[in-house]
């Protein structure tokens, strides 16, 4: 019984035809899919390996092998300088990490001076006042 809309499969001595139009027995292919195949790799300069394209990391040995810009984020394969503004890394990265820590002592300088100035104050029922005296004429002088 045949019923129209339905499927029927194909008999046992059909072979499916694939894209190209050449019939191969017992296999059906499925167009392939445009990029799958495609991934371009690059080989890690450290052990040999084959990484994607897009990879940061050796799959394998864990080597850097793509790098970023702190500057411009320009992305590129050798580290040192950047290929688009010239900036060298590590000097960059120097005066980043000198400039956050001259912001930092000056944040820590005046939580002390704060601290100081609240420990004086909870001193003074007992000295009388003179160490908080002592304390501010001492704080003017520098």
């Amino acid at each position: 019984m045949h019923m129209s809309g339905t499927f029927t499969p194909g008999k046992p001595g059909d072979t499916p035809v694939k894209a190209g139009g050449a019939a191969t027995p017992g296999r059906v292919e499925s167009p392939a899919i445009p990029g799958a195949a495609s991934q371009r790799t690059v080989k890690c300069f450290k052990c040999g390996a084959d990484a994607r394209d897009v990879a940061r990391f050796c799959p394998r040995c864990h080597a850097t092998l793509r790098y970023e810009c702190p500057a411009c984020k320009h992305e590129q394969r050798k580290g040192g300088s950047c290929e688009k503004c010239g900036v060298d890394f590590v000097k960059y990265i120097g005066a980043v990490v000198a400039a956050k820590r001259i912001e930092a002592d000056q944040i820590h300088d005046r939580i002390e001076r704060r601290t100081g100035i609240i420990k004086q104050v909870f001193l003074l029922p007992i000295t009388g006042g003179l160490s908080l005296i002592k304390y501010i004429i001492k704080r003017t002088r520098h």
